[in-house]
């Protein structure tokens, strides 16, 4: 929701010939816009704020920290992953939330577990889900392992993290 403000915010300022001056605007840091573009720019994040409950503010102010935290790299990542959510249907979208919410308190491998196995059912048949559900009860967790490596979604590998975040 937070691109779609910004987006809405930088067509604005695009469409109001006083504020767009010119197109080298759109090449200056942050620290040479004009005030009035970057209140423009600010806007619909405050409005979001007055708007949040304690609880909301809490997240929002975590995500800052989380994000001023990344490096460009992760950034990039980030964005990618959120480009690819939106792409999703309202259906998928869903999905991909409950999926969020039963695995955020997992450790890091419960929740590799959790992904590998979400991934590699949702294109099974209900009878080849049943059948994995069967055998996995009955393995080890060295063929669990065996398993999701053989299984899981292929991420990058990052040494600059730790496994799990």
């Amino acid at each position: 929701m937070h691109i779609k403000h910004t987006s809405l915010a930088l067509l604005a300022l695009l469409s109001v010939p006083a504020l767009a001056q010119s197109a080298d605007n759109i090449q200056l840091r942050w620290e040479q816009l004009p005030r009035t573009q970057q209140e423009l720019l600010i806007q619909p994040t405050r409005e979001r704020w007055n708007q949040a409950s304690p609880e909301q503010r809490q997240r929002m102010l975590a995500r800052a920290q989380r994000w001023q935290a990344m490096t460009p790299e992760e950034r990039a990542r980030a964005h990618r992953g959120r480009e690819r959510f939106e792409q999703l249907s309202p259906e998928e979208q869903q999905q991909m939330r409950a999926l969020y919410q039963r695995t955020r308190h997992m450790n890091p491998d419960e929740r590799r577990h959790a992904i590998a196995l979400y991934h590699a059912m949702r294109r099974m048949s209900p009878e080849e889900r049943t059948a994995l559900r069967q055998r996995w009860s009955q393995m080890n967790a060295a063929e669990r392992e065996a398993w999701v490596e053989t299984h899981a979604p292929k991420r990058q590998h990052r040494p600059d993290r730790k496994h799990g975040h």
